[in-house]
């Protein structure tokens, strides 16, 4: 439907469904070979070419931060809301390549994790 629509790129969000049908995403989008970017690094191991995502890793430590202030016995209520501040940015070159892709050096460089 998007690509009979004259889509030229897709941006995945993310999202419960979304992340259950990554397969079938990432499947259609290469069949359809459309340039994609995800939320999700999983999209990435799943074959998508590349994803812009906050870090899980970061947001565990967050998690961590949160719960040693309750366990301290500071309020929840009383806890600012946070959000990411790291961000990683992964590409999967085979998948890249295998829809014409090229990708720069200077783009690799910037990468977090470059999938071959």
């Amino acid at each position: 439907m998007f690509v009979e629509r004259g889509a030229g790129a897709l941006y995945a969000g993310s999202g419960a469904f979304l992340n259950s049908q990554r397969e079938r995403v990432v499947a259609l989008a290469a069949r359809h070979r459309l340039p994609a970017i995800y939320a999700l690094r999983e999209f990435v191991a799943a074959g998508g070419p590349m994803s812009y995502a906050p870090s899980i890793t970061e947001a565990h430590r967050q998690i961590g931060v949160y719960a040693g202030r309750i366990l301290k016995g500071e309020k929840p209520a009383n806890l600012p809301v946070m959000q990411s501040t790291k961000f990683e940015f992964l590409i999967n070159l085979k998948t890249a390549k295998a829809l014409g892709l090229d990708v720069p050096p200077t783009l690799l460089i910037r990468t977090d994790e470059v999938i071959e």
